[in-house]
């Protein structure tokens, strides 16, 4: 199947769920699903991934807020004329960001654009909606333009001079110089060292990663292997299916979708930023690193094993700490301040690594949990550093629910 057939496909499922369903709330829900699948169909490494849907849903709500005046804060100004269409904002924002971000996409994003345009009447409204949207991406981009993404890297691999090191750079070492969307900087929640070599806690982290994580584990159940394969994936595929889950829910209305999308992507682009600075100023290593090196860490308790493989290829970036579990710290916080845990519906979504599979979660800290967990049976994670990352995510993802709340 070609791109723009699965695009096709993605956005008729999207409406078609619409026409069936009263679950589907709304324009911002259906280009969500489209503008996951154009990052996945560009293959967009996960880093970018979420720094460009951040971009795309602040345009979305930015576009969507001048209209509806819902909420009383935003980070532009627009003047949207009366009774400007929302559908027709919405679609001008994804589209006017989709092409300066996604420009090899252009065929693909024209054709959801047309679609899109299509259901909605000609005129004044159509007209003034599509200004609005086109002003917002526009604004939203220039903030955006010089935020350090696209700064050059220049990892110094660590080595002594003759001696040889692999050779390929590993992932997004700018990333820390970024400029957040809600950090003061990116080191603000940065969090203490990992354990010591030679203390309890690294020997209990490395052996549960040992036993747990092996490719070819006889201790790791097959409920855990099913977790492993589906949080695989790391993309913004699985966690905006998370997010729609709240999204889709009744009662909800177009700006108040726009708003969480804004602010989970917000969260989840700072977390990511956050998690890059941590990983690559205590640059530790990996579990298959660690584990095939167990003799060399001055602890009795870790043995080495020299043919050790995780269950998963590893990253390549840094190990401490998880950025799966930050991201998911993050979405659940956001989540739970969106809705109350006593309100929460069930959580679903769907894994490209586990061939479309579904999990759900009948609350954010179950699902928070079942994250930490898959990295480890993953192999490419210890627990302390799941449990760290987890920690800083709630904390990113307390400070976006403080600044969109109070601005």
């Amino acid at each position: 199947m070609g791109q723009m057939q699965r695009l096709l496909q993605a956005t008729i499922c999207a409406v078609g769920s619409l026409a069936a369903s009263p679950l589907w709330a709304d324009a911002v829900t259906e280009w969500d699903v489209t503008v996951c699948q154009l990052t996945a169909d560009a293959k967009l490494p996960t880093p970018p991934a979420n720094r460009l849907m951040a971009i795309v849903q602040t345009s979305v709500f930015e576009a969507a807020n001048a209209i509806t005046h819902r909420y009383a804060y935003g980070s532009i100004h627009l003047n949207a004329a009366a009774g400007a269409s929302l559908e027709a904002a919405v679609a001008a924002a994804n589209h006017a960001a989709l092409l300066q971000l996604l420009p090899a996409q252009q065929a693909a994003i024209e054709m959801a654009y047309q679609s899109a345009l299509a259901g909605i009447s000609e005129g004044a409204a159509k007209t003034a909606g599509i200004a609005v949207g086109e002003s917002a991406a526009a604004a939203v981009l220039a903030a955006r333009m010089n935020d350090g993404a696209a700064a050059p890297e220049t990892y110094r691999p660590a080595t002594s001079a003759g001696v040889y090191v692999p050779t390929v750079i590993p992932a997004v070492p700018q990333w820390p110089q970024r400029k957040p969307w809600l950090l003061s900087s990116a080191a603000q929640f940065r969090p203490a060292a990992p354990p010591a070599l030679t203390s309890k806690l690294w020997a209990r982290d490395f052996n549960e990663s040992k036993l747990l994580g092996a490719r070819h584990s006889t201790a790791r159940t097959a409920e855990q292997t099913q977790m492993a394969q589906f949080w695989e994936t790391t993309g913004p595929q699985i966690y905006h299916g998370v997010l729609r889950s709240v999204a889709n829910a009744p009662g909800r209305d177009l700006t108040r979708n726009a708003r969480l999308f804004a602010m989970a992507a917000q969260a989840t682009d700072d977390a990511v930023i956050a998690v890059f600075d941590a990983k690559y100023t205590f640059a530790f290593w990996r579990p298959i690193t660690a584990i095939r090196n167990g003799d060399t860490d001055g602890n009795d308790a870790t043995e080495r094993d020299a043919s050790w493989q995780p269950f998963i290829d590893t990253p390549l970036h840094p190990e401490y700490p998880c950025a799966h579990c930050i991201v998911a710290g993050a979405i659940g916080t956001v989540l739970r301040a969106e809705v109350g845990s006593a309100s929460m519906p069930t959580l679903t979504t769907t894994s490209p690594t586990a061939q479309g599979a579904a999990r759900s979660w009948s609350n954010v800290d179950d699902f928070m949990q079942e994250v930490a967990n898959a990295r480890i049976y993953d192999g490419v994670h210890f627990r302390n550093s799941a449990e760290v990352g987890t920690a800083m995510g709630r904390q990113i993802g307390e400070l976006a629910v403080a600044k969109w709340q109070g601005r």
